[in-house]
């Protein structure tokens, strides 16, 4: 009897474990984001298609600032409110993910940047995991021009070299070396601009989709390659297997295309350095 006992004494502390286990896999994070135009696209969607996946209680703060304000020197040399909205929700210490744009533009000061945020940051959110959206880029009209010039045979490739030498070499691994027990990862949601724009090259795209117009129905906006919906939808699906490591092959978000975007995603996830991967 008395082993009966103490089994049905257990038995709900197991459940209990097991039920609180589950619900913690499922549990969203409180994030701060900030960074401008080509890095908006994926903050404004990443809550929808969270919730969308099941992940309740996803909460987040986003501050915008085009152009080069929006990279994290820019902000952090911001004098007004951007720079004050971060520090206070910062200073409120629950902030669990905190992601900005990956500013490579020159080793000095994209690292004082990054560095003086994720600094900032850790006062009072030891546990804050940091991660950097790398962005595609400009004038995908000039995209094999531009690679050549580079001595790339592809737009590809330029891009593949500038993640792995400007982010994750100088970048990513010299903000390891001076915060090593801070999780600092990045998601290359620039691939969501290269790989739809060559499947627009190759005609693999299943929708009517232009090159550069309307926001609905274009790949890009302008030539300056502002993402139209169907990039942004990518992108931010990226974004979800990036921070939430949602399996995409499974995920029934609705995009509204034809075009199948989880695999899109997928793929430019899974071809990412796993060293630089959450």
């Amino acid at each position: 009897m008395k082993k009966i006992a103490i089994l049905i004494l257990v038995l709900p502390l197991i459940l209990t474990s097991c039920a609180k286990e589950e619900v913690d896999e499922k549990l969203g994070y409180n994030m701060l984001l900030m960074g401008h135009s080509y890095f908006k696209p994926y903050a404004n969607r990443i809550g929808e298609i969270a919730i969308d996946a099941g992940l309740i209680n996803h909460n987040q703060t986003y501050v915008f600032s085009s152009g080069a304000s929006g990279f994290p020197i820019g902000l952090w040399n911001d004098t007004g409110a951007k720079n004050q909205r971060i520090k206070e929700t910062l200073d409120a210490g629950n902030v669990e993910v905190f992601g900005m744009v990956a500013d490579s533009r020159g080793l000095n000061e994209s690292f004082e940047g990054t560095r003086n945020w994720i600094a900032y940051a850790l006062q009072n959110n030891p546990d804050i995991t940091i991660f950097l959206s790398i962005s595609p880029p400009n004038f995908p009209n000039d995209w094999e021009q531009t690679a050549q010039q580079s001595g790339f045979a592809t737009v590809q490739e330029t891009f593949t070299a500038h993640i792995n030498q400007n982010v994750h070499l100088e970048l990513i691994d010299s903000l390891r070396a001076e915060f090593p027990s801070t999780n600092i990862f990045s998601i290359p949601t620039g691939k969501a601009s290269i790989d739809l724009w060559q499947m627009y090259k190759d005609d693999l795209l299943l929708d009517s989709i232009l090159e550069t117009g309307p926001f609905e129905t274009s790949l890009f906006t302008d030539e300056q390659g502002h993402q139209g919906e169907m990039t942004a939808s990518t992108g931010a699906l990226m974004w979800l297997k990036g921070i939430y490591k949602v399996d995409l092959s499974t995920n029934d978000y609705v995009t509204g295309f034809n075009t199948d975007l989880h695999t899109v995603a997928e793929d430019a996830m899974n071809s990412h350095d796993p060293d630089y991967n959450l």
